[in-house]
């Protein structure tokens, strides 16, 4: 058996692919906060400052910039989780686990 550092593609069996899929995995899993917790499209563009238009074309294209993104995850109690986003280091290999940790003081990447 391999080692995964995904959970869930052990428990739940797929992966996301790309950068669409996660897009609109980030996009579903928004829309189904702000539903759950009975707040409109227009309450969160309010509240959370991102224009109504902004939000529609995030639920809808998957597009959002990632000001706006962070305000919404803001609003809606996130913010921790997107503090945290790059906090521990990923690593497929022993030999990138060694990289990682030859650079971990270091200050800024060189070739």
């Amino acid at each position: 058996m391999e080692i995964n550092d995904n959970i869930l593609d052990d428990v739940f069996g797929y992966t996301l692919e790309n950068d669409e899929d996660i897009a609109e995995k980030i996009a579903h899993d928004l829309r189904s906060r702000r539903i759950e917790r009975n707040i409109s499209r227009a309450v969160l563009a309010k509240e959370s400052g991102v224009a109504l238009a902004n939000i529609v074309r995030f639920e809808n294209s998957h597009f959002i910039s990632l000001q706006n993104l962070i305000k919404i995850a803001m609003y809606l109690g996130y913010s921790g989780e997107m503090k945290n986003l790059f906090v521990q280091q990923k690593y497929d290999t022993l030999e990138e686990l060694e990289i990682i940790k030859k650079n971990m003081n270091k200050k800024r990447a060189r070739k």
